[in-house]
């Protein structure tokens, strides 16, 4: 009896926390993820008058080799105007440690993407996301990263 309760206790925590989780998705990748691939992502339905903050999540394993990524994003509104924006983001510590959470070899992070956006034109908003990797001194990007296991989104209802 007391081991069900801790695992109904865990449970309801794990349900509690995602309140705020307005739309959550991973897509899993294939052994590497391409240069010329995207990972699209397609939001429905979301409150025209609320503010939200989005996240791209990002799980990696001990086989990713650097301690950042680069990242294309683009939103494309329900009327087809798109944003475009190139990011980077922090993914170890200087002493090589990964940031995230976690247990085992896979990390997860969760990055800002954009803070109070107001999603106002009602249909669907498509986000695709692909890495722009390069080795130093490298113009070519890197063909087949490895080491990203899933790509997603995450967008937050803000509290206010």
């Amino acid at each position: 009896m007391h081991k069900f309760l801790c695992a109904l206790l865990v449970l309801s925590c794990f349900w509690s926390c995602d309140k705020t989780a307005a739309f959550h998705e991973y897509k899993s990748l294939p052994k590497h993820w391409k240069s010329d691939s995207a990972v699209t992502l397609k939001v429905d339905n979301l409150d025209t008058l609320s503010t939200y903050n989005a996240f791209i999540t990002l799980r990696n394993d001990n086989s990713y080799a650097f301690s950042n990524v680069f990242l294309i994003a683009s939103m494309q509104f329900p009327n087809g105007k798109t944003i475009t924006d190139t990011l980077e983001y922090k993914m170890a510590n200087p002493d090589g440690s990964w940031l995230g959470t976690g247990f085992g070899d896979i990390k997860e992070n969760k990055l800002w993407y954009k803070e109070h956006i107001q999603f106002s034109e009602a249909g669907s908003y498509t986000f695709k996301l692909k890495q722009a990797m390069r080795r130093n001194g490298d113009v070519n990007p890197i063909a087949d990263l490895e080491g990203i296991r899933d790509v997603g989104l995450r967008i937050e209802k803000t509290i206010e």
